[in-house]
């Protein structure tokens, strides 16, 4: 049955490759091996697992927020806030892609969902920076990469649901959902500076794959109005970006409810701009349908998936090899690490979570390990889940709302080099844990 988990994994792999749609080939092929190679009584317990993705009231914020997202395009607000961020870097190779990566950290500490954030950047970000002439892999890695960090920076969903296994599975021990907030915020802010060094870098050892804006243009943007520009681009987009976070961190609504302020408030700046007519808002309510259901239908797929590989035995198959070690405290941590690693390639961080962590945490626990700083690891290690080829789910999600010219394959190239980073960060707070515990 291992085996067969081993091979439903490939070929989902190869007819990916071969360019079949993700959602249908993630559902269709474990439809498939659930049919001939078990019980088809599992059919009985797909109805349940699709309706508790539907049922989920987190999940209210997708619609909202690629309503947000789009609304935002078509305003050209988001668009100006971009440029204008590049125009104020000059001449500095790269402006453009710091730009996404600071916007992009702002809209997923507002959104905490990765499939909304990751639409919405490559709604906003994508076309602009490739009409700047950015080599189309550090684009799409950019935007991919920077849409995953509502994972890690508080408020993070999975940062809650973390907190409440290691509290239930520790005993006596309870890890608070506030600690982990803020043990996650400075892992958070140097994961954004490693990007932005990153770019720097690419931009100075390579400059054609990040070109400055043209000198012309930043001559015309000093010259004529450059505050008042800025004001302008700036002003209306942060009072929309602080509006969403503030009323997550003033506890006066939930990320759920914060879409919807985002939402309206996407539509209040389009009406201020004067570019909300019948027609703009019949195409942003048909973008936001075609794009919501894409979504889903790949969330629904993942979960057929899912269902299926535990039924074949796979998760138990990384249970055992968790349980049946015996190695010293920081050799079973990065044997957990690694077993997490590898089953964020095809179980989502949902499934991770519920899986594994209740198993390995009394582990933990008798080895005197700070449950803390467990949790950020789990955590940084389940954002980079999103991003590992063939199954990242950012890596769909972009890939659903980026331009036919932009194929698979380049976002699997551009993702690989923020995928070092984050392993190598990984790295650096297992070896200084104060970077989490202070």
């Amino acid at each position: 049955m291992e085996l067969l988990a081993i091979l439903l994994f490939a070929l989902i792999f190869l007819f990916i490759l071969w360019g079949y749609p993700v959602a249908l080939t993630l559902g269709g092929l474990s439809v498939l091996f659930a049919f001939f190679t078990v019980d088809p009584i599992i059919f009985n317990a797909l109805p349940s697992r699709i309706m508790g993705t539907m049922n989920n009231v987190l999940l209210i914020a997708v619609p909202l927020f690629i309503y947000m997202g789009i609304m935002l395009e078509k305003s050209g607000l988001a668009e100006s806030m971009l440029e204008t961020m590049a125009l104020l870097f000059g001449k500095m190779k790269g402006g453009l892609a710091i730009s996404v990566v600071v916007v992009g950290a702002l809209l997923a500490a507002s959104t905490g969902i990765v499939g909304a954030t990751v639409v919405t950047m490559g709604l906003i970000s994508l076309p602009t920076m490739l009409k700047r002439g950015y080599r189309t892999e550090l684009a799409t890695g950019t935007i991919a990469a920077s849409g995953t960090l509502g994972q890690i920076i508080p408020p993070s969903i999975v940062l809650v649901l973390l907190a409440d296994q290691l509290s239930n599975a520790s005993g006596n021990q309870s890890v608070d959902v506030g600690t982990m907030f803020s043990a996650a915020l400075l892992p958070g802010l140097i994961l954004v500076s490693l990007y932005i060094l990153y770019i720097l870098f690419v931009a100075w050892r390579y400059p054609e794959y990040a070109p400055s804006m043209p000198e012309e243009e930043i001559a015309a943007f000093q010259e004529k109005g450059m505050w008042g520009r800025v004001i302008k681009a700036f002003l209306l987009p942060l009072l929309l970006i602080v509006a969403v976070l503030g009323s997550i961190f003033g506890g006066i609504a939930s990320p759920t409810e914060a879409a919807a302020v985002g939402a309206f408030g996407a539509s209040l700046l389009t009406i201020i701009q004067g570019k909300l007519t019948f027609k703009v808002l019949q195409s942003v309510m048909q973008e936001t349908t075609h794009l919501t259901c894409m979504v889903f239908l790949i969330l629904l797929g993942a979960t057929t998936f899912s269902l299926v590989f535990r039924d074949l035995g796979g998760d138990y198959y990384l249970i055992d090899l968790i349980e049946n070690s015996r190695l010293a405290p920081i050799g079973f941590l990065l044997l957990v690490m690694v077993a997490i690693f590898i089953a964020g390639f095809f179980i989502d961080f949902i499934e991770i979570v519920f899986i594994i962590v209740p198993v390995v945490t009394p582990i933990f626990v008798s080895l005197e390990m700070d449950l803390v700083w467990i949790g950020i690891l789990i955590a940084m290690n389940l954002q980079t889940s999103f991003l590992t080829p063939p199954f990242g789910f950012s890596l769909f999600y972009l890939k659903g709302v980026a331009p036919p010219e932009v194929t698979t394959q380049h976002l699997y190239r551009g993702i690989i080099p923020f995928i070092i980073i984050q392993v190598i960060f990984i790295s650096l707070i297992i070896l200084f844990p104060q970077i989490v515990t202070g």
